[in-house]
């Protein structure tokens, strides 16, 4: 029988609410469970790291951020990781079908396989689901401030907000190699296909293909832009004549200005130029087939 190990930091009051019942029926199904409550990201991986040494399941209760934090730890190892979603995004878990429901939850972290997906190196820093620049990640940091909008409007507030003042970038790219110059609101690099709390902005990514989904938005007026993500929930805008999309396993991006850089959900860095890479089957995590 499996032994856990949720390791937990200080902003875990969502986390620790939809944690409880998982781990009440992880005991109940014959489970080791125990906590490790942390200081900082720093600590958070070493414990994860250590935990995963001594052969036991790491818990990761939180968004995508907390899965960031964690897998990185995990990455290149043989530990593995288990997921209690309980983000206000939850895209990865989206992307890899996890359940919601605590009795769900636990039934895939007993007898569930560990799957191997691929996750990015961008820039030194390990990320699971995207990286992404331009008005997306404006948006995403006026998301992360938000504190007393409801959870389903956060996103889509912050996205309308970020949109007011925002200029088209110019970006330079080459992905494997291949050149391109576009005028874009954004570029998402994407292992996942879901980002910003369930737009499908890269609708044939595939977390464990070893390739990355390049994803370029330009070629719309401001006007038209909310449109266009509109139909990111669908992902039906891949099909327009100004979204780009590329595909390759490594990837350079620079912008002519200084743009914010995201990586799910949490900062990453200011854009002047990024180099992104796949690495293949890097992390084991308890997921559907």
């Amino acid at each position: 029988m499996r032994s856990f190990t949720a390791v937990v930091g200080p902003a875990a009051r969502r986390g620790l609410a939809r944690l409880m019942p998982v781990a009440q029926l992880l005991r109940a199904g014959g489970a080791r469970v125990r906590v490790e409550y942390t200081g900082g990201v720093g600590q958070a991986r070493e414990v994860a790291r250590r935990c995963a040494a001594d052969g036991e399941v790491v818990l990761a209760a939180g968004g995508d951020g907390t899965l960031r934090c964690l897998g990185a730890a995990l990455s290149g190892t043989g530990g593995v990781l288990g997921v209690v979603p309980a983000g206000r995004g939850n895209d990865l878990a989206r992307q890899l079908g996890l359940p919601h429901r605590a009795e769900d939850v636990a039934e895939l972290l007993l007898h569930g396989e560990p799957r191997r997906i691929d996750v990015l190196d961008a820039g030194g820093e390990t990320v699971l689901g995207s990286v992404y620049a331009g008005v997306d990640a404006a948006a995403n940091e006026r998301a992360n401030r938000a504190r007393f909008t409801p959870a389903g409007l956060v996103y889509p507030l912050a996205g309308a907000r970020a949109l007011l003042g925002w200029r088209p970038t110019g970006y330079r790219l080459e992905v494997d190699g291949r050149e391109l110059s576009a005028r874009a609101y954004s570029v998402v690099v994407a292992n996942s296909g879901y980002y910003g709390g369930g737009l499908h902005v890269a609708p044939d990514a595939v977390v464990d293909d070893g390739l990355l989904d390049v994803i370029v938005l330009g070629g719309v007026s401001k006007l038209l832009f909310p449109l266009v993500l509109r139909e990111m929930r669908s992902g039906v805008h891949v099909r327009r004549p100004g979204v780009t999309v590329l595909r390759g396993a490594m990837v350079t991006v620079a912008a002519d200005r200084p743009v914010p850089a995201y990586a799910d959900g949490d900062p990453l860095t200011t854009l002047g130029e990024l180099r992104v890479r796949v690495l293949p089957a890097a992390l084991s995590i308890l997921a559907p087939p």
